[in-house]
């Protein structure tokens, strides 16, 4: 299977300063970028850096990061599913994860988020994969936005719909764990029906609810 990678960019004027959102980015123009320091949602700043050059290297991989000049000001990440998650055991190569997104708190309110991730779909280049995302509340800025999980989950499904992903049902048991916890996902027109069975069978693994 081709795994698209076209490069898109658009440039943001906010304030004073100028932001360049750009990808799918290489490894060598990531690693001469620094991360703001307000990105740990997920790990340390640094090691956050490490595994975007890390996923921005892999066949399949892409990272569509903010930058005002060499800083990180935001990113999103595509790449295949852990092979120790559920969503691995169909073996298939064209599901992909949308795996994180994340906006340094200064940048917050100006629709980065929504513009990182329709730069990523742009020129039809994910249309022949399945993307989904996991909405996990445990990772969500709930201080930070002063938000509580309910709006915070809103406003991810209303993101998400920005490049028509929508919910979809599944017996997996860390999205079961919690009510606000969601599965969304996108079909892009080119992926064949027998993918889309594949993947049916593996957000159901009780075959009864399938």
């Amino acid at each position: 299977m081709e795994h698209r990678k076209i490069p898109v960019s658009h440039i943001l004027h906010q304030q004073d300063s100028i932001l360049t959102v750009s990808g799918p980015l290489s490894p060598d123009t990531l690693k001469g970028l620094q991360m703001h320091p307000d990105l740990d949602a997920f790990r340390k700043p640094q090691e956050q850096l490490e595994a975007l050059i890390e996923i921005a290297g892999l066949p399949e991989g892409r990272v569509i990061a903010a930058v005002a000049g060499n800083m990180i000001a935001g990113y999103v990440t595509f790449h295949y599913p852990d092979e120790l998650e559920l969503w691995s055991q169909g073996g298939m190569v064209d599901l992909i994860e949308l795996g994180a997104i994340e906006v340094a708190d200064g940048y917050r309110g100006m629709g980065l988020a929504k513009l990182l991730i329709t730069s990523a779909f742009e020129q039809e280049q994910l249309e022949n994969c399945i993307v989904f995302t996991t909405e996990y509340y445990w990772h969500w800025d709930l201080k930070g936005s002063g938000l509580d999980v309910w709006a915070y989950r809103q406003m991810m499904e209303k993101l998400m719909q920005t490049v028509d992903m929508v919910w979809y049902a599944t017996d997996d048991p860390e999205i079961c764990s919690h009510p606000a916890n969601c599965l969304m996902v996108r079909i892009g027109r080119e992926v064949p029906m027998s993918s889309q069975e594949t993947f049916d069978r593996v957000r159901f693994r009780q075959r009864f609810m399938y």
